[in-house]
């Protein structure tokens, strides 16, 4: 199941990734701005959630979204349930999808693309079947077939297999049909 890149995967998607990442960021700038100052607001520092993700070729690297909790801990400083800290701006930012805008950093750093799979949680990679591991044989993406698919309402096979399906079908159609499917949505 070795993966074999194609023309545009190897010499044009990852400077296509970087100049449209570098557009956006720039004309997002201003609600990049926006954001950051409601977030440091609302839920104070850091500014920034910061999450250890594995990336191409199970790479480890550090995603960067906006926070969307806040740390409210127990008497015993254990943090408390995510549903109890995530609050309304929180859900607003999520249910947007303006808390991922700053992984157009992780896409000009080179550790995303804009379509790829959805980058995991590290703690899942002992869990992956042989087969599921290959949707790290690309670089993880800001969206992804599965988004367009139905995101949340699938099951973890059928994410996984428009991974893999994305993988095996990389192409600027499909890329462009992802990017507008997703602004759609």
């Amino acid at each position: 199941m070795a993966h074999e890149q194609k023309f545009y995967e190897k010499y044009v998607k990852r400077g296509l990734d970087f100049l449209l990442a570098l557009i956006a960021t720039i004309v997002l700038s201003p609600v990049l701005l926006v954001v950051a100052i409601l977030v440091r607001i609302k839920l104070g520092t850091p500014v920034l959630f910061r999450q250890q993700r594995p990336g191409l070729n199970e790479r480890i690297f550090t995603i960067y979204k906006f926070r969307t909790m806040t740390d409210a801990r127990d008497d015993k400083g254990e943090l408390l349930p995510d549903e109890v800290r995530l609050t309304r701006f929180g859900q607003v930012l999520r249910s947007t999808s303006l808390d991922e805008l700053p992984e157009l950093f992780n896409i000009l750093k080179g550790d995303m693309a804009i379509v790829g799979p959805r980058p995991l949680a590290v703690i899942y990679l002992p869990y992956y079947t042989e087969t599921e591991r290959h949707r790290h044989d690309i670089r993880p993406g800001l969206t992804g077939l599965a988004q367009i698919k139905g995101r949340n309402s699938l099951s973890w096979e059928e994410k996984f297999d428009y991974d893999l399906q994305y993988r095996d079908g990389i192409s600027l159609r499909l890329d462009c049909k992802i990017i507008f499917a997703t602004v759609k949505k």
